[in-house]
């Protein structure tokens, strides 16, 4: 009886009902940046899974996704988890185009071993303390070589900053904007992944690295006359020439990104 109970208690889904607020095109970003970075993961894949983990009241970032990722992996799969049967239930007639289906699950993800989960706008609802195990139980279901972005995004989709993850824990911070609309890179910090946003603080190392793009930002502020993509590239030179370990190349800089170590903005486990 009592091993019946356990089993019971562990096939449900782990975590809380969250707001579920989406937009088209609001992880645009981010699905950009996957398609990128994880695009040899999923063509290397014998099984090209993708989970969308709290894909929210609307199905629309999960079809998104698909449709991105089909680009650099015909033949993706793309499962969209939410907690909410309510929810899972109003997603089902968007699973129209091959490759895309709903389910109910949480952090667990539902047995599932998927080569990515995207989790976007999910953990800025918990408390800090939480985000660790639920980090922990993502990556432990997740294929070998496989990865977790997570991370939140403002309701436009304009500003971003996601946490890639494996197996081994947290490898890197993506910072991104919309060069057009952003007016200075601190406003980044409002966007920052849970983990990092109370730590957002003097004496903090996130702290200093946005104190260091803002200040890169402001000095570049003469190749404003070519653009803002001109501005942000010349403010990411400078960050990385001040000793961080910026590991993306300017061909994403152009994109309004900049990538760091984990390791160089934070000092707390």
């Amino acid at each position: 009886m009592g091993g019946r109970a356990e089993r019971a208690r562990s096939k449900r889904p782990q975590g809380v009902v969250t707001r579920g607020t989406t937009n088209p095109n609001r992880l645009r970003r981010v699905d950009n940046w996957i398609a990128a970075y994880a695009g040899p993961l999923l063509r290397d894949a014998a099984d090209p899974l993708v989970v969308d983990l709290g894909f929210g009241a609307t199905p629309v970032t999960a079809v998104e996704l698909r449709a991105r990722l089909a680009r650099v992996r015909p033949g993706v799969r793309v499962v969209g988890l939410e907690i909410d049967p309510a929810r899972v239930a109003a997603a089902a007639p968007a699973a129209d185009p091959p490759g895309l289906s709903f389910a109910r699950g949480g952090f667990e993800l539902a047995g599932l071993r998927p080569v990515v989960v995207r989790v976007l706008n999910v953990l800025r609802q918990y408390d800090e303390a939480q985000v660790a195990p639920a980090w922990a139980t993502m990556t432990g279901a997740l294929a070998p070589d496989g990865i977790v972005v997570e991370g939140t995004c403002d309701e436009l989709g304009r500003l971003a900053a996601w946490v890639c993850l494996d197996r081994a824990g947290p490898r890197s911070l993506t910072l991104a904007a919309r060069l057009s609309t952003l007016d200075t890179p601190a406003t980044l910090a409002e966007r920052l992944p849970k983990a990092l946003i109370h730590h957002n603080v003097p004496g903090e190392p996130v702290h200093d690295l946005l104190r260091a793009l803002d200040d890169g930002w402001r000095a570049a502020a003469p190749y404003a006359t070519f653009g803002a993509r001109q501005r942000w590239m010349r403010a990411v030179a400078a960050v990385k020439a001040g000793g961080w370990p910026v590991l993306d190349r300017p061909a994403r800089w152009r994109l309004g990104e900049m990538t760091v170590a984990w390791s160089a903005v934070t000092k707390f486990s």
